[in-house]
């Protein structure tokens, strides 16, 4: 789902979610965008699906909440200061403003610091409009290096204000860079709506078999490119161009399965022959079907939801009903991003990102 956000040069397509989203990663500055939402490219559009769901018994799993997954920042990047409806940001060498509608407060860093940047996102501000960025000191390149938990990857300005990677996420690859490493075992890693591959490098590194799903050619070449950044094309990673929801709907078939499935929806996608994708109507058979594919031996299912209208709690039932008579425990909350300073060592206020819910075995 979370095929996130409309990717810079990447054309809408539909797939695995392959529709065109609307969820949040795309504003600007003028008019912050609604809380918690994504905008990104096409994404996932269930087609004549008649799987019904499955009838689960059981009892449901244990419950920690809430729970807030906090980051520092990692490698390359951290979160300087926020405010006035914006962020300022350090991705490796450029600091960097962007839109950010959940920065009610003031800036906390005088306003010279916040002029002293590399790159200002503007624009439009609806949630599927592109914008344009703006280069104070000097025009920069399309594409920079960047690294995080190892990983070297593609930093991209795109016309959607991403820049190739959701820096909240990082807390959800170093729980499963940790699962992977301490397996003892290869662990089979899914992660759908996959975008440039950090999270799937991430995995191959720490020893992972993986299989990536992303409805857009762009979306996989870039992905490609950052395999190559990082010297893994030796890595087992499997590309797949796909809809989401129909490679599932296969693995489910064929009796596939994985120990670790990674899925981050869009809130709205639309497909290229009116295909419809909606998270409300349509997560509960997604989360379903995972369910299903879910290894005897799994470590655990994540799920991250960036919607406004939902509530941490609606995401956090579904999953423990979805698991029901799986044992474990389910653990949801929020992702957020501490404010570091320039430094990247001074702990400021923490800015709320999305709503996630995982499943663990124990």
């Amino acid at each position: 789902m979370r095929q996130k956000e409309r990717r810079p040069g990447l054309k809408s397509a539909a797939g695995p979610s392959g529709a065109r989203r609307a969820d949040d990663r795309g504003t600007r500055p003028a008019k912050p965008a609604p809380a918690r939402e994504k905008v990104r490219e096409p994404a996932s559009v269930p087609v004549a699906i008649d799987r019904p769901l499955m009838a689960r018994t059981g009892e449901r799993p244990a419950e920690r909440v809430p729970v807030i997954l906090e980051s520092l920042g990692a490698g390359d990047f951290h979160l300087i200061d926020s405010g006035n409806g914006e962020k300022l940001e350090q991705y490796g060498p450029y600091r960097i403003v962007r839109p950010e509608g959940q920065a009610l407060w003031q800036p906390s860093l005088p306003k010279q610091v916040w002029e002293k940047v590399d790159a200002v996102f503007t624009g439009d501000t609806d949630e599927e409009g592109t914008g344009r960025w703006r280069f104070p000191k000097e025009a920069l390149g399309e594409t920079w290096p960047l690294n995080l938990l190892g990983v070297d990857f593609y930093g991209r300005f795109t016309s959607f204000r991403h820049v190739g990677v959701f820096p909240e996420q990082i807390v959800h690859w170093t729980w499963m860079k940790q699962q992977v490493e301490a397996a003892g075992r290869p662990l089979k890693v899914l992660n759908l709506f996959g975008y440039t591959g950090v999270a799937s490098l991430v995995a191959a590194a720490a020893g992972a078999e993986v299989t990536h799903v992303d409805a857009s050619k762009k979306a996989i070449g870039w992905a490609r490119e950052n395999q190559a950044l990082s010297r893994l094309e030796k890595a087992p990673i499997r590309w797949i161009c796909e809809d989401a929801m129909k490679f599932i709907l296969r693995e489910e078939r064929r009796g596939n399965s994985y120990d670790i499935i990674l899925t981050d929806p869009p809130k709205f996608g639309r497909g290229p022959n009116g295909e419809v994708w909606h998270l409300f109507e349509h997560l509960p058979l997604m989360l379903d079907i995972c369910r299903e594919i879910l290894s005897a031996k799994a470590v655990g299912l994540v799920l991250t939801a960036y919607s406004i209208r939902a509530s941490f709690y609606s995401i956090h039932e579904l999953m423990r009903e979805t698991m029901r008579g799986a044992g474990g425990a389910v653990e949801s909350g929020e992702l957020v991003i501490r404010e570091a300073g320039l430094d990247g060592k001074a702990p400021g206020r923490a800015l709320s990102t999305s709503l996630f819910s995982r499943w663990v075995p124990k």
